[in-house]
């Protein structure tokens, strides 16, 4: 089968979580013997180099905060052509037109919308395809009603509402009119499956290749890792340090990695900030203990999948666990900041004692990588073959 791939930012790079979960869905298509075409932006100054079946539309500055006076721009857009911020941020003529020039010149069979905010797209499209498939990253309304409630900013909070409202509209329509809804949680399959009965929810797996093993050099008690330039997990790292941090022993050593969190460093004597890390397994391993404090945010976390994989114990929040329902032992989940701060505790000690435990640890959260890797692929297949099953 031949199908057209259209995201917001190329995936490749694997530089979000967002563009992870794309990229796994674009692998398994390919994995299952299809050809996938992808359309999408890159970043402002990315100097890497595409993937053949990578078409770039562009350039765009993805992060808000790097964007300068863009978000002026992407606003007036969006009240221009009634869009939602987050979606006019994508909005282009020339991706609309790269789009047409390849319906006339390929012959597709399926059409993939990766992200709600390429709605827009949906009309040149329908007329065209009988199958058109939406993968839905989050509930994106769920979002920013929540920002919306969470604001005190009296210029933010209408801007908030009318995100909320707008992008609803849009990834409303577009899940009422394809063929097949994607999703990455069982609690947004529940939203969307009222609109579409077509919808399923996929268990997408760690994109660790493979697993590495349990390092016995430990560089920290904790770790924490992510990508801070989204707020959600801003907002989580922020949690951590007002609320968890102030009942942690002192003694306790914190690494934390990821690009975005410049103000921790040197802030704090048993804290040392890292910045971006090449090898997130290599992190992941050193740690005696991983800290996930997500509070916020919507879909699935990568960041706790890779973390399962590199079978390292962990201590994470409710949130963080969204959407893996079976994980394996080592887990301890705290919701309070109290209960987070002793669980670490605990953990670090436990660990500096018992290593058999988390060679057998390592064991465990190997065969169920493995196995939701499996899954994974077997699940995107099958919808596949259910989409040209409804065809005929």
């Amino acid at each position: 089968m031949n199908i057209l791939y259209l995201t917001t930012v190329l995936p490749s790079q694997r530089k979000t979580g967002g563009e992870i979960a794309s990229q796994c869905f674009i692998d398994a298509l390919e994995k299952d013997g299809h050809e996938v075409k992808v359309v999408g932006y890159q970043r402002h100054g990315d100097v890497s180099t595409k993937k053949q079946n990578e078409i770039s539309v562009g350039y765009r500055h993805i992060e808000t905060k790097k964007s300068q006076f863009y978000p002026l721009i992407w606003m007036g857009c969006g009240l221009i052509k009634n869009l939602p911020y987050s979606s006019a941020k994508y909005y282009s003529a020339r991706y609309e037109n790269q789009v047409k020039k390849l319906l006339e010149n390929n012959s597709f069979e399926t059409v993939i919308i990766d992200h709600a905010q390429l709605g827009w797209l949906l009309p040149s499209l329908k007329h065209k395809f009988k199958q058109v498939v939406f993968i839905a990253h989050n509930i994106e309304s769920e979002i920013y009603h929540a920002q919306f409630n969470n604001s005190k900013s009296y210029l933010a909070r209408p801007i908030y509402h009318r995100e909320t409202r707008r992008i609803k509209s849009l990834e409303d329509n577009l899940a009422k009119n394809v063929q097949q809804v994607w999703t990455l949680t069982h609690h947004d399959w529940k939203y969307f499956q009222h609109i579409n009965t077509a919808t399923q929810v996929f268990d997408i797996p760690s994109p660790l290749e493979t697993l590495a093993q349990p390092s016995k050099l430990k560089t920290c008690d904790v770790g924490i890792i992510g990508s801070w330039t989204w707020k959600a997990n801003m907002e989580g790292l922020q949690w951590f340090f007002a609320n968890v941090y102030p009942n942690l022993p002192k003694s306790l050593s914190i690494r934390v990695a990821g690009k975005g969190a410049e103000w921790l460093d040197s802030l704090y004597p048993n804290v040392e900030y890292s910045g971006f890390v090449p090898d997130v397994q290599t992190f992941l391993t050193e740690a005696r203990t991983i800290a996930i404090p997500s509070i916020s945010g919507g879909g699935i976390q990568i960041k706790t999948l890779d973390a399962i994989a590199s079978g390292s114990p962990i201590v994470a929040t409710p949130t963080a666990l969204r959407g893996i329902f079976d994980y394996p032992s080592g887990i301890t989940v705290s919701e309070e900041s109290n209960d987070f701060a002793h669980a670490l505790v605990e953990m670090v000690a436990s660990n500096q004692i018992v290593n058999e435990t988390l060679y057998k640890l390592h064991q465990e959260r190997f065969l169920w990588s493995k196995n939701r890797h499996k899954k994974f692929i077997s699940d995107v297949s099958q919808a596949l073959m259910m989409l040209e099953k409804a065809k005929k």
